[in-house]
């Protein structure tokens, strides 16, 4: 078989991502904080980029030179240039001095710029803090420091009593004897080992040791954690109330002592579009605070425009930023009118929702969106990922009005976010004393139309964090 080359002709179609597409998707998808990190890192790295001032008129032309004029400088005497420098500045200090000239910065006295912002103590630096002021021997403070360090942010030690043994080459008993010391710290109960040890700590502190609080901790803790307080009674040989009281103490303890010192700021959230109703109609408002209006730098520009001749590939330079500026402005309002067109699709959908709240949700998909904006899922995909809207029910991100459908009794649909607001009301009305089983919840939420299954009132019940019949009944 002979080879032979051959020139054939045909035509395909291909999807090309081009730098700037990508870029472009990328903002999309991006929160306001990461989108504003985006635009001043691209400043820094784009000289054809800048910020308008806010009180800026909409174009600002800088002046031109004039041309073929001559400039007249005012004359200036030599007198007048050195007259500063004949100043007596000595006499001058010393005749106008307040006190500043006198002594250096670091001999005024005043508070440092340390003391000057506030620092929350966390847990690590409290416990040290009283390692330090205590009457505890080297091998204690060492010991102490080590366990310290090897707390979680709950309070609790992650390793154990061997281990430190081993890891710092003393004996267990001194290991221990430290421990102990440690938990007595404030806060009381830190450096346990599991719940148990917590909570025990706490009831000797308070002089409880021996109490029916100290039993029920020690031989009924899974009873306590089930709520089988008849049980608990029984063991015990006390009555129910005796049990109750007991209980009733034990809920005032911390069972996460180093909550209270945990450094976590929080975080909240600013909202990059706001929905109002005025009147029988809903504004849809684009968050634009702190967000910085970019322009090009008409320096650069006039460069472009001049017919002077710069340096080799300085033009080409500068059209290439320029390029990059100008798609990056682009690509920054069109994810912002993509937010707004998503937005107001969303309020035509979730009218009733605006209107009376989570039990009006409507069953919604990303199709319905696209559709109705004539644009791709995979972009209402990404405009709706850590996106969130300020509405008149509170704030939300965008994708929580994207929901499931549940089939009702009559044939209709129903969102699952509202299966959810009916399951909470209808646990928040139960009577303690006897509450609903998820059979039950079930079949209550057929009174509202809702035909869901018993095993979808316990996976919607354990995504709210409720906790199942037998942990939620109170004692008589």
């Amino acid at each position: 078989m002979a080879l032979q080359l051959k020139q054939t002709l045909s035509l395909t179609q291909q999807l090309i991502m081009t730098p700037q597409l990508q870029q472009a998707i990328k903002l999309l998808q991006l929160s306001r904080l990461e989108l504003l990190d985006t635009i001043y890192n691209e400043m820094e790295t784009n000289p054809m980029l800048e910020e308008k001032a806010t009180d800026e008129p909409e174009e600002e032309k800088a002046p031109e030179p004039a041309e073929d004029k001559e400039v007249e400088l005012p004359e200036v005497s030599v007198e007048e240039t050195t007259r500063d420098q004949d100043l007596d500045w000595e006499s001058y200090l010393s005749e106008y001095n307040t006190g500043w000239a006198e002594a250096s910065y670091e001999e005024r006295e005043g508070p440092s710029f340390e003391s000057l912002t506030a620092q929350k103590t966390n847990l690590n630096t409290h416990l040290m803090w009283q390692i330090s002021m205590g009457n505890f021997s080297d091998l204690q403070k060492e010991l102490g420091a080590y366990i310290i360090g090897n707390l979680d942010d709950d309070g609790y030690l992650v390793t154990s009593v061997e281990e430190i043994s081993s890891a710092t080459g003393n004996s267990e008993e001194s290991v221990r004897e430290t421990l102990q010391l440690i938990q007595q710290f404030d806060p009381v109960g830190v450096a346990a080992r599991d719940t148990r040890e917590c909570l025990l700590i706490q009831c000797r502190f308070q002089n409880l040791a021996g109490s029916l609080v100290e039993k029920i901790l020690l031989d009924h803790m899974d009873k306590l954690e089930n709520k089988k307080y008849d049980r608990i009674a029984k063991g015990l040989g006390v009555t129910i109330q005796d049990v109750l009281s007991a209980i009733s103490i034990i809920q005032t303890f911390e069972p996460k002592p180093g909550r209270s010192y945990q450094t976590e700021e929080t975080m909240y959230i600013s909202p990059d579009i706001y929905v109002f109703k005025v009147g029988d109609d809903y504004q849809i408002l684009l968050n634009e605070d702190g967000l910085p209006k970019l322009r090009i730098n008409a320096y650069y520009r006039r460069i472009l425009s001049s017919k002077d001749s710069y340096g080799d590939g300085t033009k080409e330079y500068i059209q290439d930023k320029l390029k990059s500026a100008a798609w990056l402005i682009k690509s920054i309002h069109q994810r912002q009118r993509t937010i707004y067109r998503v937005t107001e699709s969303i309020v035509r959908f979730q009218e009733d929702f605006f209107e009376s709240g989570v039990s009006y949700l409507k069953p919604l998909v990303l199709r319905d969106v696209a559709e109705d904006i004539e644009m791709h899922e995979s972009t209402i995909s990404r405009v709706t990922t850590n996106k969130y809207v300020h509405t008149p029910q509170g704030v939300f991100e965008l994708k929580y009005f994207f929901n499931s459908a549940i089939s009702s009794l009559d044939g209709d649909f129903i969102s699952s976010e509202s299966v959810k607001d009916h399951l909470k009301n209808i646990i928040k009305a139960e009577d303690a004393k006897k509450p609903f089983s998820d059979q039950e919840v079930a079949d209550l939420l057929k009174k509202y139309n809702i035909n869901v299954a018993r095993r979808t009132v316990a996976k919607y019940r354990e995504s709210l964090g409720i906790l199942p019949s037998r942990k939620r009944k109170m004692p008589y």
